[in-house]
């Protein structure tokens, strides 16, 4: 399959999304979600492979070994993505997609891969790796007088 086609397939497929052209082969689609509220992906079409990379959280503060775990036993539940850390341990989902694979139903089932696994892990991976973090900035927020509803899936920390 040729990069104009599978090129296409991106743009028609994420016609009613953010989408921003990187490189001469390379988008950036912005996914919306509830826990976590904007999910950019990155979309690589290489010489065999369309290869999907999504940033999901920055390195945990805490509890790394236990985060690590909590990704491996997710990875095994999803299907076309896996969790990931980079070389400074920053948590990605990745994936792969052979171009001859690659179709507006193939690229819409992995985008929503992205989107699932991102968005119903945020909270979860949010409160393993940062909850010393969370329980300040909630005491410095109330301290101030200062809305808490953008941490209300961390009220039961406070308790």
């Amino acid at each position: 399959m040729s990069d104009s086609v599978v090129e296409n397939i991106i743009e028609t497929v994420c016609a009613d999304l953010p989408l921003e052209r990187t490189g001469d082969r390379s988008y950036v689609v912005t996914l919306p979600g509830t826990h976590k509220l904007k999910t950019n992906v990155n979309l690589i079409v290489g010489e065999h492979a369309l290869r999907v990379e999504a940033f999901v959280v920055r390195q945990p503060d805490e509890n790394r070994e236990e985060v690590w775990a909590w990704l491996l036993r997710r990875n095994a539940r999803l299907h076309g993505v896996a969790f990931t850390i980079d070389a400074v341990g920053d948590v990605y989902l990745t994936g792969r997609l052979p171009l001859s694979a690659v179709t507006p139903e193939t690229l819409d089932h992995l985008l929503g891969a992205v989107l699932e696994a991102a968005d119903e892990s945020f909270d979860a991976l949010l409160e393993l790796g940062f909850r010393t973090a969370i329980r300040r900035e909630w005491a410095w927020r109330t301290s101030r007088g200062e809305s808490t509803e953008n941490l209300r899936a961390f009220r039961h920390l406070q308790e």
